[in-house]
């Protein structure tokens, strides 16, 4: 038996003047425990879908939840907030409450490490702890959803792989329902069990990430750094599609992978094997969504 459903989205479309920013036809609906992975490129209608939940854009169509505005968070990828002064009174005044009195408050301020930067303005903050300090304000208010928009945009590999970390591990066994806007596919390879691929306004298809990988890419993806040897060794394997700078060969069965493998390790390449990988999901969805369009 499915989770309950929090929300439903259903014929819905966005128009910014004559461009059609968002249409999505059938409905999607996001349960409860769901960790929804929103994933496209630039201009694929990620944010004008959280932007049209929150209803700061105009819509057609229709959004129906069973939540209030109040259990519904969300995490924008640019956020402001006063210079005048220390972000612990930012903090203090925003959420109505004194952090010397709030347990949970405390708990994840130092969760993120952040008690050296409660003295500080918001402005003189890293874009590390800038992050930290809004995802501190939106855990606070615990929702049944919440909505994270390119939550570690603009940070350092090192400091986004500690923030991802921390998310996980912070979310881990609870059943509240997350939606995260992303381009870093290796970090809702932890966070996300369900995707959502979005392509110039459109929906190319969403579901569980398991069930997704099985239709794009086959039971298990071989991958590997493009070299022309590598190219002719495997001329007569089927590819996947994916970043020109890769090869992935789809192993539909165990014999499959066993004959490729075997031919790697004669040849002394190296090679990653995967079962989720969502970077050749979103690629392999797209070129057949775009084959099937054109016909």
């Amino acid at each position: 038996m499915e989770n309950p459903e929090l929300m439903q989205i259903e014929n819905l479309t966005v128009h910014y003047g004559k461009d059609t920013a968002l249409q999505i036809e059938q409905p999607i609906s996001f349960r409860k425990g769901d960790r929804v992975g929103i994933i496209g490129s630039n201009g694929a209608g990620k944010t004008t879908l959280i932007k049209s939940i929150l209803g700061l854009v105009n819509y057609q169509g229709s959004i129906r939840s069973n939540l209030t505005a109040e259990q519904i968070a969300t995490h924008m990828q640019f956020n402001e907030y006063t210079d005048s002064m220390p972000t612990r009174y930012i903090m203090e005044a925003i959420l109505q409450t004194k952090i010397s009195q709030n347990k949970k408050l405390q708990e994840l301020i130092s969760y993120f490490e952040f008690e050296d930067c409660l003295r500080k303005k918001y402005s003189k903050l890293s874009g590390g702890q800038k992050q930290r300090f809004t995802i501190i304000m939106v855990m606070m208010q615990d929702a049944p959803l919440t909505f994270y928009d390119e939550v570690t945009s603009g940070l350092d590999f090192e400091t986004r792989q500690k923030l991802v970390e921390k998310m996980v591990s912070w979310y881990k066994n609870k059943d509240c329902s997350l939606c995260i806007v992303s381009h870093y596919y290796e970090e809702l390879e932890h966070l996300a069990n369900k995707l959502l691929i979005l392509d110039k306004g459109h929906v190319i298809d969403f579901g569980k990430k398991d069930e997704l990988f099985q239709k794009y890419c086959g039971r298990a993806v071989i991958i590997m750094n493009y070299s022309k040897e590598k190219e002719t060794v495997f001329e007569n394997y089927e590819k996947l599609a994916s970043p020109a700078h890769l090869i992935a060969l789809s192993c539909e069965t165990e014999e499959k992978e066993k004959e490729i493998i075997s031919l790697l390790l004669k040849h002394n390449m190296d090679y990653t094997r995967s079962s989720s990988d969502i970077e050749i999901i979103y690629t392999n969805a797209k070129e057949r969504y775009h084959k099937q369009v054109q016909k």
